[in-house]
């Protein structure tokens, strides 16, 4: 995930505002639509057009001249310019009325300019502006679309608010441009005689079901998990302890520990900043040459980075060691653009997960709760990822800088990984883990909030090589109904925690003893 406290330009860096044609003449993004041929086919009932539909795009984004997904520095000009030249290749009989949106005040300019917008295309091509939801609120027919590896999570996040609240709200999330172009054609039913919002939302939806797959039971190898007994499970976390480093989240810790019985130690950046500082730079630098004998390949950072993970990882288990702790999260994005730490723990964190340990990502307590509680059930350790989802491939993929490389447990085999930096700022030293082929995955969220522990699973069928985004791209092919997937996000937010093996029962038996409710999502 990305950090959202970034000054914010309004709209594109080439364009000025006029109320009736908000950005009409962009360069960064408009796209001449005049002189389109009239589709030769109509989609949905019968009825004279009296004009074409004018929507507009909204491409959501924040700069790219820090971290963010897809990456720093990233294009987004040339990006929206291809995507606009596809659509309205596609959609001829509708006009476009693209604008880029980074902040509140872009979408408030947007609002008092468009009381002549039939409907709203919503682009999610980065992270965060965290303004969508309220253009979906407006009450307009609009269509959601993520861009992959570009705007997924906040896309399932707003999409799957604007479900709920029943808002005329389509989303696609696919890397099939034709599922999205089916969809966005609907508009036309906006200007036709005898049609408009409520016909336009039922042929939305039917055109965006029929570019969804058909729930599945997707074939696997076999794996046996062995796991604990929820009562041994119960006593470890009771006896365990989570360090929260550079973060604070009062009312979530209380429930963590009334719930599991984990104690929960907030750390400042400046305990851990000294430790780094003090670790010892030659056993720093047997870890890093370690890591570089045992990977496959290493990528961008020098020797000298990966030794300043060395001694990250040596600071993290001095903590740990001095607070008895069997956990680890860090704030490490907020630490790292902040300068308030000198290495991202990626590596470390893997290496305290391959050795049954728990190194958790961005201080994310649920996440690390979760990861701690899979450990005890089995064994095995787990991974948080920021899932993107592609329904034309009925897969999602479960992308981090961080993952094991032992995910059968400590004794178990090793899988190959990259050493790569860190994605969103390409920075640092970070992993890519190739994980194993063909095998179940269970992905969830133990949430002390809600009470509930969400989980669904899938086959894993490909370690996606994407330079967009996160480094780990696991992707996995969905058990059951992709559709619902898209669901819930709004209520418990982007990260999952994943881990090899079946472990429906068990996990269902432990929520039960836990006074949780599992609820599938998938």
């Amino acid at each position: 995930m990305t950090d959202k406290s970034y000054s914010l330009p309004v709209g594109c860096r080439c364009c000025t505002l006029n109320r009736r044609r908000f950005l009409a003449g962009c360069a960064g993004c408009a796209v001449g639509v005049s002189g389109l041929a009239r589709a030769a086919g109509q989609s949905g009932p019968a009825g004279e057009a009296t004009r074409r539909p004018r929507i507009r795009v909204v491409f959501s984004h924040v700069p790219s001249t820090g971290p963010v997904w897809p990456n720093i520095g990233y294009d987004f000009d040339t990006r929206k310019r291809k995507l606009m030249e596809r659509l309205s290749a596609a959609c001829p009989n509708i006009e476009f009325l693209p604008v880029t949106m980074m902040n509140e005040e872009d979408l408030n300019r947007i609002r008092e300019a468009d009381e002549e917008v039939d409907g709203y295309l919503v682009w999610f091509v980065g992270l965060w502006t965290g303004q969508c939801y309220r253009i979906a609120a407006q009450g307009k027919p609009t269509i959601m679309a993520d861009d992959l590896y570009g705007g997924s999570g906040e896309y399932l996040i707003a999409y799957s608010a604007a479900r709920r609240a029943g808002h005329k709200t389509v989303g696609v999330s696919s890397s099939r441009f034709e599922d999205l172009a089916a969809v966005v054609k609907t508009f036309e039913l906006l200007t036709r005689d005898g049609a408009g919002p409520e016909a336009w939302m039922i042929a939305a939806e039917a055109a965006r079901r029929k570019t969804l797959p058909r729930a599945g039971e997707p074939k696997h190898a076999k794996d046996e998990v062995r796991c604990a007994e929820p009562g041994e499970v119960v006593k470890r976390l009771g006896e365990s302890t989570m360090l929260v480093v550079g973060a604070s989240n009062p009312p979530l810790s209380e429930a963590i520990t009334k719930i599991f019985g984990v104690r929960i130690v907030p750390v400042e950046f400046g305990e851990l900043d000294q430790a780094w500082s003090a670790a010892d730079r030659d056993q720093s630098a047997a870890w890093a040459d370690r890591w570089i004998r045992e990977a496959e390949k290493v990528v961008e950072p020098t020797r000298e980075e990966i030794v300043h993970s060395g001694a990250m990882y040596l600071a993290m288990r001095a903590l740990m060691k001095k607070h008895g702790a069997e956990a680890i999260t860090i704030n490490c994005l907020g630490g790292f653009y902040g300068g308030h730490i000198h290495a991202y723990p990626c590596l470390g964190f893997t290496q305290l997960n391959d050795d049954g340990l728990v190194g958790a990502c961005e201080a994310d307590q649920i996440s690390t709760i979760t990861m701690m509680v899979l450990g005890y059930l089995t064994g095995r350790p787990s991974y948080i990822s920021d899932p993107v989802i592609d329904t034309s491939t009925n897969r999602v993929i479960y992308a981090h800088c961080v993952a094991p490389t032992k995910v059968f447990g400590p004794a178990g085999r090793r899988n190959a990984y990259h050493i790569r930096n860190h994605s969103e700022d390409r920075k640092g030293a970070a992993v890519r883990s190739l994980m194993p082929l063909d095998c179940l995955v269970s992905s969830m969220e133990f949430h002390p909030l809600h009470k509930n522990v969400v989980f669904h699973q899938g086959v894993t069928v490909e370690n996606v090589d994407e330079d967009m985004a996160c480094r780990t791209k696991l992707a996995a092919v969905v058990k059951g109904d992709i559709d619902r997937l898209m669901t819930q996000w709004d209520l418990f937010g982007w990260h999952r925690v994943t881990v090899y093996g079946d472990v429906a029962e068990p996990v269902a038996e432990l929520a039960r003893r836990l006074g949780m409710t599992m609820l599938q999502e998938a």
